[in-house]
C-alpha cells in the first residue's frame, strides 16, 4: 500500500507510467499527465521526473525532489537503461549488428548499446535493448529506419516498455507507484546491473 510515512526521507519515487499518459506538470492540449495519477502530494511536494517517456511508451518512471540527482542520471553514458519493445516484422543478424554500430535516421545516426530477441509472436518480434544514452524517442527511430525484408515496411515498434534504470527494476503494476528503499537508493547511486534474460540471440 502507498505512503508518505517514512522513518527517513525518501529521494525517489518509482512510477509505472502507463501509455497515453504525457511526462508534464501540466499540457495545453488538456491530455492526461502522469500527475493526474500520482498522489496530490507529488505535485505538489515538486518532485521532478528523471527522463522522461513519451506518451506511446509505458514503463519505469523515477521521481525525485532533488535537481542535482535528477541531472546526474539523465547523464548521457551514466546508467544503462532497459527495454522490452515489440516490433512488427522480423529482424535480420544483419540489422541486429547495425543496431549495434548505428542506423542512420532522420536526426542523426543512433545505435543501442545491447540488443538481443526474446522471442516471436507470428509477424512480431519481442526484444530487449539497452540504451546508454538516448535521444528523443530514440528506439522508434532506429527500427523505423530499417524494413522488413518481406513486407518491405518499416520495423515499426507497437509496444515499448522501460524495464529498468541502473539497478532499479520495475516491479509494481501499471499506474502504480512507491518509493523506493534507501537500499536501492544507495544500490542506484553506487552502479549499475544488468537483468538476467533469456533470448534468441544476444547483444547485451
Amino acid at each position: 500500500m502507498n505512503s508518505r510515512s517514512t522513518s527517513k526521507p525518501r529521494r525517489f519515487i518509482m512510477f509505472h507510467k502507463p501509455k497515453g499518459t504525457i511526462v508534464t506538470l501540466s499540457d495545453e492540449k488538456s491530455r492526461k499527465t502522469v500527475y493526474d495519477i500520482l498522489p496530490r502530494f507529488v505535485f505538489e511536494d515538486r518532485w521532478i521526473p528523471v527522463g522522461r517517456l513519451d506518451r506511446d511508451s509505458r514503463g519505469l518512471l523515477l521521481f525525485t525532489r532533488e535537481g542535482g540527482l535528477s541531472e546526474l542520471l539523465t547523464q548521457p553514458g551514466k546508467f544503462s537503461k532497459f527495454y522490452e519493445v515489440w516490433i512488427r516484422g522480423r529482424i535480420t543478424e544483419e540489422q541486429l549488428q547495425q543496431t549495434l554500430q548505428g542506423v542512420k535516421t532522420s536526426i542523426d545516426v543512433l545505435k543501442f548499446k545491447g540488443v538481443k530477441i526474446l522471442g516471436y509472436a507470428g509477424p512480431k518480434t519481442r526484444l530487449m535493448v539497452e540504451l546508454k544514452e538516448g535521444k528523443n524517442r530514440h528506439i522508434r527511430r532506429v527500427f523505423g529506419a530499417l524494413q522488413d525484408l518481406q513486407s518491405h515496411t518499416p520495423l515499426k515498434v507497437l509496444d515499448l516498455k522501460r524495464l529498468q534504470i541502473g539497478s532499479v527494476k520495475l516491479d509494481i503494476p501499471s499506474s502504480n507507484w512507491r518509493f523506493l528503499t534507501h537500499e536501492e537508493e544507495n544500490s542506484l547511486m553506487n552502479g549499475t546491473s544488468r537483468p538476467k534474460r533469456r533470448g534468441r540471440k544476444t547483444r547485451c
